[in-house]
């Protein structure tokens, strides 16, 4: 599966900007305590994937879903998370939706020659009036 532990632990930089973000500006972190936390938030994210897997398995899905990860945070028993993601899944979901809607709204260009004079006519009208 994995050939060196190290492989297991999230990019550093990642976690340094997390840390760097929740924590006040004045505020130093040591090199080993970067390396502690980086290993704390990888062993995290495996212990949670591991309980959603378990989570997936009961039902017969072979694909991790977002439920499935509330389900895991309920059984390592991080019930305190579950509100809060439930809202910034919510979130995410609607920008998503956006995207998608304002894709599928926008107009096709015309990006022939008789539709760039026309846009000129069209802003040298706006500009006259």
């Amino acid at each position: 599966m994995v050939e060196r532990i190290e492989d297991l632990n999230l990019p550093n930089t990642s976690v340094t900007r997390l840390i760097k973000e929740a924590i006040p500006a004045d505020v130093k972190i040591s090199s080993e305590c970067r390396v502690a936390l980086a290993r704390a938030t990888s062993v995290f994210v495996l212990y949670l994937t591991s309980a959603a897997t378990t989570a997936a398995q009961q039902k017969n899905q072979k694909s991790l879903t977002a439920d499935h990860v509330l389900k895991g945070l309920e059984e390592i028993e991080f019930e305190s998370f579950i509100e809060p993601l439930k809202g910034e899944l919510e979130n995410f979901r609607k920008m998503i939706k956006s995207r998608k809607d304002k894709k599928a709204a926008k107009p096709d260009t015309d990006t022939t020659v008789e539709g760039a004079v026309i846009d000129l006519e069209n802003m040298e009208n706006m500009q006259d009036g």
